[in-house]
C-alpha cells in the first residue's frame, strides 16, 4: 500500500508501459528498477499482452483516451519528476502520450523505443515507429537496442551514423546498447548533441535476460528525477 505522504517526498517516475503477466519486463521491470534506485513508480498502462519470458504472442493496446485518463489523474495528485516510456501498442497511444509531454516540457523524458520482443516477436509497425520518432523532441535520453537504433534510423547501418540521425530528430542523449550484436562483449555507447560519445563494455552473459531494457531505461528515469545529469544517469544505472 502506497503511503502518499511518503510518495510526495519521494521523486516520483510516471512509467508508460505494457503489463507482461510473467513479471519479467513492462510495468513490473518498471516498478522494481525504480523501487531500487529510491523512486516512486506511478505505472500508466498503455497495453495488455500475451507473453512468457521467451516471447509475446498477442498485445491489445488500450484506448488512447483510457491512457491520458490515467496519466492526468496522477499528474493532478502529486509533482512528477520523470517520465519513462516503454512499449505503447499503437501509434494513437504513441500520439496520446506525446500530447501529454508537450503538456509537461520541463519533466525529464527517457524513451525506450520497444519495436521487437527478444524471441523475435514484431511489436510496432511503420506508422508506431514513425509515432516514436516525432517523440524524440521531447525526449532526453532514447535507450534503443542496436535492432531498435536501426529501426529509428533505416537509411543508416553503423551505429554511430544510426546516433547522429536519431540527435537530429531532437533528443538530447543517444545511448545504443550492445546486447543484440554478436560479439563476445556488451558494448553500450552514449552519444550526446555536443558530439560525446563514452563507450562501456562487459562481459557477453550466457543466456538470454529478460526485461533488461526496461530495467535500464527505467533506472536512468529514475536517477534523472533524483537530480542526476543526463550523462550520470547513464552510468549509474549501468553500474
Amino acid at each position: 500500500m502506497a503511503d502518499l505522504a511518503q510518495a510526495q517526498q519521494t521523486p516520483v517516475v510516471m512509467t508508460f508501459s505494457g503489463l507482461d503477466p510473467s513479471g519479467g519486463a513492462g510495468i513490473q521491470a518498471d516498478i522494481e528498477a525504480l523501487a531500487s534506485v529510491g523512486c516512486h513508480a506511478a505505472p500508466v498502462a498503455t497495453a495488455i499482452t500475451v507473453q512468457d519470458t521467451r516471447n509475446v504472442t498477442r498485445i491489445e493496446p488500450l484506448a488512447p483516451e483510457l491512457v491520458a485518463a490515467q496519466a492526468r489523474t496522477v499528474l493532478a495528485d502529486f509533482p512528477v519528476s520523470a517520465f519513462k516510456i516503454g512499449l505503447l501498442g499503437s501509434a494513437a497511444v504513441a500520439d496520446t502520450v506525446h500530447t501529454l509531454l508537450r503538456d509537461h516540457p520541463h519533466i525529464p523524458v527517457v524513451l525506450d523505443p520497444i519495436t521487437a520482443a527478444g524471441g523475435g516477436a514484431q511489436l510496432a509497425g511503420d506508422a508506431l515507429v514513425c509515432a516514436m520518432r516525432d517523440l524524440l523532441p521531447q525526449v532526453t535520453v532514447v535507450t534503443p537496442n542496436s535492432l531498435e537504433a536501426r529501426c529509428l534510423a533505416p537509411d543508416d547501418e553503423d551505429l554511430d551514423a544510426c546516433a547522429a540521425r536519431l540527435l537530429t530528430h531532437g533528443c538530447a542523449w543517444v545511448l545504443i546498447t550492445g546486447t543484440h550484436e554478436a560479439s563476445d562483449e556488451v558494448i553500450n555507447r552514449l552519444y550526446g548533441g555536443d558530439g560525446t560519445v563514452d563507450a562501456r563494455s562487459w562481459p557477453r552473459l550466457e543466456h538470454v535476460y529478460h526485461g533488461s531494457g526496461c530495467t535500464l531505461a527505467a533506472a536512468i528515469a529514475g536517477l534523472l528525477g533524483r537530480g542526476h545529469d543526463p550523462r550520470n544517469a547513464v552510468v549509474v544505472a549501468q553500474a
